[in-house]
């Protein structure tokens, strides 16, 4: 009967080990999942931004100073400028009201020149995100983007850019706690202007 007993304990903690395995090893999918679609979300937001960019006469179309990337982008209602930025391993998006006219663009686009980070309407997109650089791909070549070669000066003084170029490459340096490991890389085509 004790055999019985002892081996009937055995075989139940076994059972148990098994599982609390299986539970361990479905927390892990589930948490990989979330990541996963956090990077797919915040990836599409970014590719759905550089096709709606806008050429605009009153500010830079698409700019990148190695902290931040300012762009212009047509909304239903007007013309928006939209930040992404890095800050303290969070990757950050803000998007400005929609001007209708110049002025209001200007200004959206000189108040996204002076964002820190905790602004209510700057939202985290990415958690441990270590660095990140962006390519524009110009002549047939990946050039870094934050090379001023085209830039030109507009009518109003400000700093527009006189030609987009064909190409975005963002690569994306994950932090090893992040859940993510080495760099995600993600080119994006941009199409003619409307």
């Amino acid at each position: 009967m004790l055999v019985a007993l002892v081996i009937m304990s055995l075989l139940a903690m076994m059972a148990w080990q098994g599982v609390d395995g299986m539970l361990r090893a479905r927390d892990i999918s589930q948490q990989r999942l979330e990541t996963t679609l956090r990077v797919n979300t915040a990836l599409a937001q970014w590719q759905q931004d550089l096709a709606a960019i806008q050429s605009s006469a009153a500010v830079p179309d698409l700019r990148f100073d190695g902290a931040a990337l300012q762009l212009t982008r047509r909304t239903p209602d007007g013309l928006q400028v939209v930040v992404w930025s890095l800050r303290s391993g969070r990757w950050l998006r803000w998007a400005g009201p929609s001007a209708t006219t110049q002025r209001a663009l200007q200004e959206s686009w000189l108040g996204s020149q002076q964002l820190q980070g905790a602004e209510p309407s700057q939202l985290m997109v990415l958690d441990g995100v270590e660095s990140w650089q962006v390519y524009f791909f110009r002549g047939n070549a990946w050039s870094n983007a934050q090379s001023s070669a085209d830039a030109a000066q507009g009518g109003s003084g400000a700093p527009v850019g006189a030609a987009l170029p064909n190409g975005v490459r963002l690569l994306l340096d994950f932090a090893p706690a992040s859940g993510l490991s080495g760099t995600l890389t993600r080119d994006t085509v941009l199409g003619p202007q409307p």
